[in-house]
This record gives structure tokens, sequence and C-alpha cells, in this order.
């Protein structure tokens, strides 16, 4: 006869759901600031070039780009700080949905943290492990199964994270490489546009945090699923 999962197991993820929630709104001030600064020292090259020649105040120059830098290491340190604490959140939520179903999971819980630290697998390995925990942390009387549970949110939100993640980082080779103004014009232009997007991620990583904690608080208030039991 099948028993029940053990929901004594259950962390509730509330608590690093809020830290998680305002960590990201401090990294999407960070990319408004990035944003700022790129846009600062796109306009001071694109007025001093004349026919492909670059006739920029040194000192002028030299400010932007010190502001550009220090604005990128704000983002580069604010972004650190929030993926610790997104994590040990997305751990929790992981070993929780292990306890509402743990057939509804193509990865063991330990992907939940190593997931993103395969190089090129990160940008898929961690969605395979927040499909699953959104399977199993979907009501139970979802129509068509939790399978079929609606999940534009979590399409969403990975779909912007990675195309940000990729912009970002092609911009910023190709401005640290430039040798020329319209180089480094280019470079500042891909990283804004990737700032901005990590922006609009910043935005759907809260509704997606604040989503999958909700469903889970949920689904701890109803109840596990029935497990079989071992033999």
């Amino acid at each position: 006869m099948p028993t029940p999962a053990r929901l004594d197991h259950l962390h509730s993820p509330v608590g690093l759901a809020k830290a998680v929630c305002v960590l990201v709104g401090v990294v999407a001030f960070a990319d408004v600031l990035g944003v700022a600064a790129g846009i600062h020292a796109r306009v001071l090259l694109a007025d001093g070039l004349d026919d492909g020649f670059l006739a920029v105040d040194e000192e002028a120059w030299d400010r932007a780009d010190m502001l550009y830098r220090a604005a990128g290491g704000l983002q580069t340190l604010t972004f650190l700080a929030c993926a610790v604490v997104f994590i040990v959140w997305f751990r929790r939520v992981r070993l929780n949905a292990e306890v509402f179903d743990p057939r509804a999971h193509s990865m063991a819980p330990g992907w939940a943290v190593g997931a993103w630290f395969v190089p090129v697998g990160n940008f898929w390995l961690p969605y395979r492990v927040a499909s699953g925990v959104w399977t199993a942390s979907a009501p139970a009387d979802t129509p068509g199964g939790r399978s079929a549970a609606p999940r534009g949110l979590l399409y969403g939100w990975w779909a912007v994270f990675v195309a940000a993640e990729i912009l970002s980082r092609a911009g910023g080779e190709a401005y640290d490489r430039a040798e020329t103004g319209e180089k480094i014009i280019d470079g500042l232009d891909m990283v804004a546009f990737g700032d901005a997007l990590e922006v609009g991620a910043a935005v759907l990583a809260i509704l997606f945090v604040r989503r999958l904690t909700a469903m889970q608080t949920l689904r701890a208030m109803t109840g596990a699923l029935p497990v079989a039991r071992a033999h």
C-alpha cells in the first residue's frame, strides 16, 4: 500500500524567498546604473567620432571608463551575493519538492546546486531542475494534471535570463578587445542591451520566486501526494 511522504521533512522557503527578492532588486538597481554609465560613455565616444577618427578629451574618457568599470564591478558583486542566496533557496524548494512528489524530477536533488556550475550545461540544467520542482509543487487538482500547470512565468524567466547572460558576456568581451571607437561603441551597445535584459530577467525572477514559494506553501497546507513504499 502507498504511504504518504513525511511532511516534517519540509522547510519553509518563505524567509529565503524574501531575501532573494530583495537581493534581486539590488542587482536590478546595479544593472540600471550599468546601463546609465554605458550610455554616458557611448554618448561621449559618439560625439568624438569624426569620419572614423576619434577625438575625445582623454580626461573625460578616463572618468567615463572608470565609472563604467566601477558600475560593472558593482554588478558583479551584487550578482554573486544574490546568486549565493538564490541557490540556497533553490536547493530548499528542490528538497521540498522531493517530499511533495519524488517522481516529478528528472535530476537528483544535488543538481539544484551542481547544475549552476557545469560549463555550458548551466544554460539548460538548472531549468530542468526548476521544471521538476514546478511540477511537484503545482496544486494536486490542476486541470490536466500537475505536469500541465501553466509555466509561462518559468519559461519567460529562464529565456530572458539566458539571453541576458549571453549578450552581456559577449558585449563585455567585445568592449575589452575593442581598439577603435566604432568597436568600443558596438561593445557598449551590446552590454547596455544585455543589462537591460538583466533588469527584465530580475523582474521575472522575483515573480518566479514568489510564485513558486506560494505554490509550495499551498502544497504544504494540503499535504504531500502518496508515494510508493520502497521494496
